[in-house]
Formats: C-alpha cells, structure tokens, sequence
C-alpha cells in the first residue's frame, strides 16, 4: 500500500509540472482551448459513456459513483480502494481546400483515487480540463507568410468529491473543482519590402492566468428488472460557474534568425490593460446536464445512451474574441457498451477481458465563418485483467478514430487517431481481522 502512496505522490508532482501543449489542434485557438474528455479509458472507449458504476474502476464524470454497497464476494466489507491513472496518444491529419497537413500530440490525461468507506466515498485527482497547443500560418496575396500564430497551455482541474449511497440502487455524489492555469497566444506580424522581409517584425503576445471553483452533482440509479436484466440510468449537473482571468499583453519588434527561426525581441512596451478594462476579467464556464439511459446483464454485457447539454452560447472571452468566431449551445450524443464472455473463467484469459465499443456525435459549441464546429468518434477497447484476480485490477488499451470540423468556408477538417492507455488499481485497506 505504501509503494502505491508513493507512486501516486510521484505522478502528481510530475503532472503539475507537465507541459499542457497536449493538443495540436487549430481549433484550440478559439477560447479557452480544446476542452478535454473528462473520463477514463474506459469511458471513451464506450463512445463517451459513463453512465455505468461499479465497484472497480474510478467513474470521472458522476460522482455517484464513490458511493455503494459493501462486497457479498469479499463476506461484505469494504469496496476496494481504487487508483487509475491514464494517457493518450493523437495522431491527425489536417487539411483545407488548398492545403495539407500532419500533427500529433501526446498527453497524460487523469490520475485520480477512490476511497470507500461503507456506502460512502470519496474521489480525488487531477485532470487537464482544456489544452492549447497550436502553429499556424496565414499567407498575403503574393504566398509570403503574413502572419504566424502560436499558442500554448490550458486549464487544469484538481477535483475532491463524495458519494453516498442512500438506498439500495440509489447514489447521490458531488465533486468540488479547482481550475487553474494559463495560456499563452503569440501573433507575429510579417512586413515586405519588394518581397524582402524587413529588418524588424513586429509581435504580440497575450498571457492568462486563469483560476476558480466549479462543481459538479450526480444521481446513479440501478434496478433489476428480473434475474437477469438490470435497468442503470444516471444523470449529472453542473452549475454555472465564473472564473477569474489576469492578463497582460506585451508588443515588441523583433528580428528573426533566419537559421534557428528563434525571435529575438529588440523593443518592447507593455500594454496598459487597466486602462482598456481588461487586466482581469471574468470568464463564464456555462452550466452542464448529462443524462444517459442503459440495460444490462451484471459481469457480462451492457449497452446505453447517453446525451449531454451544455450551455455553450453564454462562454465569452474579450481578450480574445474575433469576429468571425461565436458561440452556440453544445451537445454530444452517445451510444456503447461492452461484453465480457466469462468473467470467472479460469480456462481461458481472454474470455475474462472487457471488450467495449462506442460511437459520439457531438456538436462542440464553436462557430467559425457561420460554420458549426462538430465531431465525430466510433471507438473500440479492451480491459485486460491484472494481478491478483481477487482484485479485479485491470489495464485499459482503447481507440478512437474521428474528424472534427469542416473545409468550407476556408476552415479546418481534422481526421484524427486517438490511442488511449490507462491502469485501474485496486486494493484492499480496509480488512476485518479475523481470530481463532
């Protein structure tokens, strides 16, 4: 149990120190970023889906979950103790009506616990919550570079939530976030003279540290319809919510070299954003629903759907704002599940693995050139036990394979690869000792 404190301790000092460019989408300009999947492996390789609780994985997106019943297998005591942590890699081909391009990205996404003490529990852990990390360029009408857009960063959320079961098939949980971060934009401004480059350029750069509080409410009900059929329904809520942004912005002239491309400022002038109202804003994180619907055989198949909404067309950022570029309501549509041949086999290995699929229509709330930003996912995955199989530990491969947006209206399509691998620990704390 030590070595397993101490690795967590580990990997949350090196995901606070972690680089958040864990994106290279274009898209992620606008805003606060691409916001990221806020669920495991498992979830995602269900299409999204996280409707579906249990004693032996860590659910991120319902803290109804932490809470539940005590083990008949383990003479009722305790749930086990849960650790999961998970990453990703994203491989993507962009393109537009006139132009192609490849980019990748690497990421860790989540390193969360479970905690159970009798119906109760506790979840804790750390997520990036948006990523910014994108190189653009945009040519003037003779094909030189006009301009060049770099921008890098996001938010990351530290979570603490509860869950109590209050009857049996009946959850109730809530999760309190702390969001913080920032994210850096940087516009480098080309000048030609009969085609030459000037000597200086000119450069902008904007920074925000952002921070606040969210929450998140969830409700899991499950019921059996007869012996073998269950009924799971779920639903989650988060608020409105407002976080505070304290900016500056920075010009400078700059020369470039011509071998390395590193910007050498030469002048700089800092703006006075008091002065223009905008040395701290306020950021509005819109309210959240979830709601998914789901029928299944317990330790051996499931299916749901599961539909979220979110108030997207209230989000505004006037450090940032373009206007070519608005905001509109989100929501996503899920349908998964997954099938597990034989839990208990001894015979053979495979026959105990988790096999999962899903597929995601999602309307992402970003507007550009009148064009409706969307996406679109089907994934595949597999739980492959570990250790002791009391424990029912198990590592997670999945695959996702997308496109999000369009080439109309000279915007972006991005085709997308998502490989995704994770751990769900399990251990037991909490033992009844036993005398003879």
């Amino acid at each position: 149990m030590i070595k397993k404190l101490v690795l967590v301790l580990i990997a949350l000092v090196a995901i606070q120190s972690y680089s958040q460019e864990a994106t290279a989408s274009p898209y992620s300009f606008y805003g606060i970023g691409s916001l990221n999947f806020k669920g495991t492996v498992e979830n995602r390789s269900m299409g999204g889906l996280s409707i579906y609780t249990d004693s032996i994985h860590v659910n991120l997106r319902n803290p109804a979950s932490y809470g539940g019943d005590n083990l008949a297998m383990w003479g009722g005591e305790s749930r086990p103790v849960t650790y999961t942590m998970g990453g990703s890699f994203k491989k993507t081909d962009l393109k537009s009506e006139t132009s192609k391009g490849k980019a990748q990205s690497t990421t860790f996404n989540y390193l969360a616990m479970s905690i159970p003490l009798g119906k109760l529990g506790f979840g804790i852990g750390i997520m990036p919550y948006t990523s910014v990390g994108y190189r653009l360029e945009s040519l003037n009408d003779d094909g030189d570079i006009a301009n060049k857009f770099n921008g890098e960063g996001g938010l990351n959320r530290v979570f603490l939530g509860t869950g109590y079961q209050v009857t049996k098939g009946l959850s109730l949980g809530v999760d309190f976030q702390y969001n913080f971060g920032n994210i850096q934009n940087n516009v480098v401004s080309f000048q030609y003279d009969d085609g030459v480059p000037v000597q200086y350029q000119s450069r902008e750069i904007n920074r925000s540290d952002l921070s606040g509080f969210t929450m998140n409410f969830g409700v899991s009900f499950k019921r059996k319809l007869n012996e073998r059929l269950e009924l799971v329904t779920g639903a989650t809520y988060s608020p409105e919510a407002t976080l505070v942004s304290a900016n500056e912005r920075v010009f400078s002239a700059i020369t470039i070299n011509q071998t390395t491309g590193r910007e050498i400022p030469v002048n700089t002038v800092t703006a006075d954003l008091d002065a223009l109202g905008l040395a701290k804003t306020d950021l509005i994180i819109p309210s959240k629903f979830t709601f998914g619907l789901g029928i299944g055989q317990v330790r051996n198949w499931f299916i749901g759907a599961e539909y979220l909404f979110q108030e997207s067309s209230k989000f505004s950022n006037v450090l940032y704002s373009t206007n070519i570029t608005a905001y509109e309501d989100a929501s996503t549509f899920s349908v998964g599940g997954f099938f597990i041949p034989q839990y208990n086999s001894f015979s053979s290995y495979f026959k105990r693995a988790v096999y999962r699929a899903g597929v995601r229509l999602e309307k992402t709330g970003l507007k550009i050139n009148d064009e409706s930003i969307k996406e679109f996912g089907i994934s595949f995955g597999v739980g492959l036990p570990i250790g002791d199989t009391r424990l029912l530990s198990n590592a997670n491969i999945g695959f996702e394979f997308g496109q999000r947006g369009t080439t109309k209206n000279n915007l972006i399509q991005e085709n997308f690869i998502n490989i995704q691998l994770s751990l769900s620990l399990n251990d037991r704390w909490f033992q009844k000792r036993k005398f003879q």
